[in-house]
C-alpha cells in the first residue's frame, strides 16, 4: 500500500506526526502485537485486542447514548462497527476521499438483517451501505476515529492523509457535529505516547482513548474544528471532491468566508 495522499502542506509539525507514525508503526510490528492486513505501515495499524478495546468501549454510557455514529472504515474499529450494528446504531462510513458526491455509506441495521458482520467490514459496507449525501446523515452523536498515535490529553496521530479532519470539518460546517460531539478512538496500548502530541488548528482532538485495559476519559478539551479552513486546500483539491467543490461555489456566490 502506498503511502497516504495527504491534504496538508509540509511544515515541521507535520513532519514531527510522521517521525511519531513511523516510530509506532515499527514499535507495533517489531513487538508482534500488529494484526492483518499487513504491511501497517501507511494505514490505521491493527492490532491484538482491538475486540477486547471494543468490548470496553460498549461499556460507556456514551456509546449506549448513541443512536447515530460515523466511524473511520480501517481494520482495527472493524469490531466497534459490528458491535454498534448489534446494537441498534446506524453507522456512517465515508467514502475514501470524498471523492463522490453521495460521499458516506449509511449502514442501517433495520435493513441489513443477517449481513452485520459483513456490513462492518470495508468490503461489505462498500457493497451493502447505502450511499448518501452528507446532508442526509442528520446529528451525528458519536464519531469513531482510527488512530496511529494518541496521547492522554486527547492528541491524534492518523495515517497523514488528512481526510478524518477534513469529514469532521464538513460535518461541522453542515451542522452535523458540533463542539459537544464526542470523538473516541481505540486503540493498543503502544500506540499511546508520553508527552503531548503537536496538534494544529485543523487537527480534531479525542474525548475518550480506549485500549483493550483501560478508558482514558480527557480531563481537559480541547476546541474542535469549528468548520473547514478553505485557505489549507488547493483548488485542485477542492475540485477532486464534489461536495466540497459545491460547497465553497455556495459560499463563494454568498461572499462566505471563502
Amino acid at each position: 500500500m502506498g503511502a497516504a495522499r495527504s491534504l496538508t502542506r509540509p511544515t515541521a509539525v507535520t513532519r514531527a506526526k510522521q517521525t511519531l507514525r513511523e516510530r509506532i508503526w515499527t514499535r507495533l510490528t517489531t513487538r508482534r502485537v500488529a494484526r492483518f492486513p499487513f504491511p501497517i505501515h501507511d494505514r490505521i495499524p491493527n492490532f491484538a485486542g482491538a475486540s477486547d478495546a471494543a468490548r470496553r468501549v460498549a461499556e460507556l454510557a456514551e456509546w449506549k447514548a448513541a443512536t447515530r455514529l460515523k466511524c473511520n472504515p480501517d481494520a482495527p474499529q472493524a469490531p466497534l462497527r459490528r458491535r454498534a450494528l448489534e446494537d441498534g446504531k446506524i453507522v456512517f462510513m465515508a467514502v475514501p476521499r470524498l471523492r463522490a458526491e453521495r460521499c458516506f455509506l449509511r449502514l442501517d441495521p433495520a435493513k441489513l438483517r443477517g449481513s452485520l458482520a459483513r456490513a462492518a467490514s470495508i468490503h461489505g459496507a462498500s457493497s451493502l451501505g447505502e450511499p448518501v449525501r452528507p446532508d442526509e446523515l442528520g446529528h451525528i452523536d458519536l464519531v469513531v476515529a482510527g488512530s496511529v498515535a494518541v496521547d492522554r490529553r486527547g492528541g491524534r496521530v492518523g495515517k497523514g492523509g488528512g481526510y478524518s479532519d477534513l469529514e469532521w470539518a464538513l460535518a461541522r460546517e453542515l451542522g452535523i457535529v458540533d463542539d459537544d460531539t464526542i470523538v473516541l478512538s481505540t486503540v493498543h496500548p503502544l500506540q499511546l505516547v508520553r508527552g503531548a502530541i503537536p496538534m494544529t488548528p485543523h487537527d480534531v482532538p479525542l474525548d475518550l482513548v480506549v485500549t483493550p485495559e483501560e478508558v482514558i476519559r480527557v480531563r481537559r478539551r480541547q476546541a474542535k474544528p469549528s468548520g473547514i479552513d478553505w485557505s489549507e486546500l488547493t483548488a485542485a483539491q477542492i475540485r477532486a471532491m464534489p461536495v466540497l467543490a459545491k460547497l465553497h461555489a455556495r459560499l463563494k456566490s454568498s461572499n462566505t468566508r471563502v
